[in-house]
């Protein structure tokens, strides 16, 4: 479903990017994918805005939020609870960074850090439920854990967020699809050798385009770096860039039938 206007709980609802220079990321995903920015009048709201496609908000952006914070999109899980979420972070044996806090009236957020050193959000929706649009050109359609201990990842999320791990083989690469009672959410794979060691365990979001190549080039003029050009893959080819801030970020032409 494409246009959403809930979403269960323990399902990704939203990604927002954290940044060095706001206006910039604004200019450069603006003309990537044609969001039209809507920035917060409030002081209060600490420089943060949203991503449009058409009426549909589709992600967020803001400023980072400490000090030797690298960019980074976020990925936001949908709870009920945001409390509980925290409770079961802790009794896993992962890290509260963030009590839960309400965001004005759109709803109540926590920072999380999971045991294999990931970081992750949980949302409990106010009047904002989350991204309006998914799984369309300009939207985000899938996220996926890289992870430096995949075994311990395993244990957390399911402990967290009662998600069902189904490992398979790509090729020579182990994969696993989160499921989220019968629906499959997310996907985790183990970090490979390329990764430089202080790189940690991340949430990496796919946004889905028209047209992987054309979208690539464009990329690539406005300052982006291509980290890999084109790889296949069930779903569909897909890429994986960084934006001239430094955020990581895939892109993927979907299949007509995924």
């Amino acid at each position: 479903m494409s246009v959403r206007s809930t979403y269960e709980p323990g399902v990704p609802c939203w990604v927002d990017l954290s940044t060095t220079d706001v206006a910039a990321a604004v200019g450069f995903y603006g003309e990537l994918f044609g969001w039209r920015a809507e920035m917060a009048d409030d002081p209060a709201a600490g420089g943060y805005g949203q991503f449009h496609v058409g009426d549909k908000v589709v992600a967020g952006v803001g400023p980072l939020q400490a000090e030797g914070m690298p960019p980074v999109w976020n990925m936001y899980v949908s709870t009920d609870d945001a409390a509980a979420v925290a409770d079961r972070v802790k009794n896993a044996g992962g890290t509260v960074v963030a009590e839960p806090f309400a965001v004005f009236d759109a709803g109540t957020m926590g920072v999380f850090q999971a045991t294999d050193g990931g970081f992750f959000c949980a949302w409990q929706p106010g009047n904002h439920n989350g991204a309006a649009l998914v799984n369309e050109p300009g939207s985000f359609c899938w996220n996926e854990l890289v992870s430096r201990d995949v075994e311990a990842a395993t244990r957390f999320y399911s402990e967290v967020f009662g998600w069902r791990p189904h490992a398979q083989q790509m090729g020579e690469m182990a994969y696993t699809e989160w499921y989220n009672g019968e629906n499959s959410i997310a996907g985790m794979m183990a970090m490979d050798a390329d990764h430089p060691p202080q790189v940690p365990s991340y949430w990496g979001t796919y946004f889905c385009v028209a047209d992987l190549g054309a979208t690539v080039s464009k990329a690539r003029e406005k300052g982006a770096t291509v980290l890999v050009e084109r790889m296949d893959s069930p779903p569909g080819p897909f890429s994986v860039l960084t934006d001239p801030q430094g955020a990581s970020f895939n892109v993927i032409q979907l299949h007509e039938n995924s």
